[in-house]
């Protein structure tokens, strides 16, 4: 399901805010994050421009924070199910930032970053959930290191500074929708 780094289902684009990892054999980590531009809206053009490096940061009263801002994640998971990736899965997104797990620090080099479009008290939507479990199916079969287990939230790997996905993910149904994906168990 995975092809050359991409997801085939998922709208492809390509963020110029990604590089080469040291080890793209390396990926034993996938990373759920949350986003929305403006915060709390949803359906808006700004998460794109974002990560495609054309944001206009006067665009909106909060998105000075925004300006020079390089970032991007290896896809976006929106709140009607539809995918776009924007970095090769063996290409280095910047998502993390600072950030550690089990002892290793700067996890953009050996983890997966997916953003669901959503905030951290809002539920998300059946259909990101249904994406999510997909495209985590594929990257834990397509990468030997990345295990059910090693899915976690950026909360998890820079505890102080990101609360996301936060309270409103429900990582039981994840974890049991991912089950059905792997082992094609009814839930």
């Amino acid at each position: 399901m995975i092809k050359n780094g991409t997801y085939p289902q998922a709208e492809q684009k390509l963020s110029p805010h990604h590089d080469d990892r040291t080890d793209p054999d390396g990926i034993s980590v996938l990373v759920v994050h949350c986003i929305s531009l403006p915060a709390g809206e949803f359906g808006q053009p700004y998460i794109d421009q974002l990560f495609m490096g054309t944001i206009d940061t006067n665009e909106h009263p909060t998105f000075g924070i925004l300006k020079g801002l390089r970032v991007s994640a290896h896809m976006v998971i929106h709140r009607d199910g539809r995918m776009v990736q924007y970095v090769p899965f063996h290409k280095r997104a910047w998502h993390a930032g600072v950030s550690h797990y089990c002892g290793r620090k700067g996890c953009n080099e050996f983890s997966i970053g997916i953003e669901l479009e959503g905030t951290d008290t809002a539920p998300y939507t059946k259909e990101q959930y249904q994406q999510l479990a997909k495209v985590a199916a594929a990257l834990v079969q397509e990468y030997p290191a990345l295990t059910p287990q090693r899915i976690v939230g950026h909360q998890h790997i820079a505890p102080v500074r990101k609360t996301d996905p936060g309270p409103a993910f429900d990582w039981q149904h994840f974890k049991q929708l991912l089950d059905q994906q792997l082992y094609n168990e009814d839930i």
